[in-house]
């Protein structure tokens, strides 16, 4: 499956003419077909020809960056029929489109909605993001984020209203499904961590009261909704570090599958922790190797709850490294990202061609890293966002009808 990637190139909010032109062009690439090995489980054969598409954020005002797409408190009329657009591009070659939705939560820059550059961002606790620990990526850090404003009990509420609104706008365009992210440092996962959640009320201070908003947003989804349309949701793994956490995050995942979520995909990292940037980089170390880079804890989330149907992305280049984590049972379904900016028809091309042989159905992707200027800054988070900056720039390519490249490899 194609994962969620954040295309940043709205008009006014709304997916506009550069999201067509993208997902017609990712609709065609044979994205979700099936891979050897996967189990015939009706979850997973429904998710079996699937795009995610989007970050799309649930609120205006809090949100990563003004040129993604987000919900706007009161849908209009032009924004339906943006959305309806969408969904029909990526949805054209009888592929399920499932929307990822998204509060920015802490990780909001600065300026972004509305707020003015000093406006807070809004977050479980008031703790800012820590890019680095010397003084300039302090620095960098207050400049671009700031300090959060702690939540009320009266805003949890609206922010799982505001993720029911997102599912609701979803189904009316067409799409099948939606994808909960509680991962990657923005507001759902800031909640599950103990390290960003400090509340001491009924949203903070045991596992399972960290994880009761996200338990919320599930059901103010569910409730929007009909049974037939798709949740699911994405987590961290990165937070991991014991036993002691790795227990408190499968009691996390045991009260999410509680409420008959459809699938959970597994990622993870931070702004912080750049894990999942680093994890989809295999540079030079050998494909198998990089390939199993989520998979512990997938396989422990398997071993604990084996009916649940697993997604795991980040670090997967090769078709035999592919197959094999689906049938060694550790997951159901594999996530593919960065290689999806770069060669939108992937798997028609390669991944599931079978006339390229095995050894030869292998994704090569340079490390992309800055000049020697942005090299030489003492600010790690910059150097390794040109990653992320190359690989959303072939996603634009894509919106204005060019050909996406792959990055040079010297």
């Amino acid at each position: 499956m194609q994962a969620a990637m954040s295309e940043n190139m709205s008009d006014h909010s709304d997916p506009g003419d550069k999201y067509i032109s993208a997902y017609t062009s990712w609709a065609s690439g044979g994205w979700g077909a099936n891979l050897t090995g996967i189990p015939s489980a009706s979850t997973t054969a429904s998710l079996s020809n699937t795009l995610i598409v989007g970050n799309v954020e649930v609120s205006a005002i809090y949100r990563e960056a003004d040129d993604t797409i987000a919900v706007p408190q009161s849908v209009t009329q032009q924004t339906r029929d943006a959305w309806t657009k969408w969904a029909l591009a990526a949805q054209r070659e009888d592929t399920a489109g499932i929307v990822q939705i998204v509060h920015a939560g802490r990780q909001a820059l600065g300026g972004t909605g509305g707020r003015g550059f000093f406006g807070k961002s809004i977050a479980p606790s008031a703790i800012g993001v820590k890019l680095g620990n010397n003084p300039l990526e302090r620095l960098f850090s207050s400049m671009v984020f700031g300090t959060p404003r702690e939540m009320t009990v009266e805003e949890i509420g609206e922010v799982a209203q505001q993720f029911a609104a997102a599912a609701k706008l979803a189904h009316e365009s067409g799409f099948k499904g939606v994808e909960i992210h509680a991962a990657h440092g923005y507001l759902l996962s800031s909640f599950l961590s103990p390290k960003m959640n400090q509340r001491h009320d009924e949203y903070g201070g045991t596992a399972a009261k960290r994880a009761r908003i996200v338990i919320e947003v599930i059901r103010a989804v569910r409730k929007a909704v009909p049974t037939s349309f798709c949740v699911g949701l994405k987590i961290n793994s990165a937070d991991v570090g014991g036993a002691e956490s790795l227990e408190e995050s499968l009691e996390q995942v045991g009260l999410i599958i509680a409420e008959q979520i459809d699938f959970i995909e597994i990622s993870g990292g931070t702004y912080e922790n750049v894990r999942f940037a680093e994890g989809d980089n295999p540079g030079s170390t050998r494909t198998a190797q990089r390939e199993a880079f989520f998979l512990d804890y997938a396989r422990a989330v398997r071993e604990r709850y084996p009916n649940v149907t697993l997604m795991v992305t980040g670090g997967f280049r090769s078709r035999k490294g592919m197959e094999a984590a689906i049938e060694s049972n550790s997951c159901d379904l594999i996530g593919i990202g960065r290689p999806a900016a770069a060669f939108p028809h992937l798997p028609k091309d390669l991944l599931l061609n079978m006339d390229v042989e095995d050894i030869d159905a292998v994704v090569e992707l340079a490390k992309v890293t800055g000049n020697w200027f942005v090299r030489m800054l003492p600010i790690k988070f910059i150097n390794l966002g040109m990653d992320t900056l190359y690989y959303a720039a072939q996603i634009r390519k894509m919106g204005i009808g060019q050909v996406p490249k792959p990055p040079p490899t010297s």
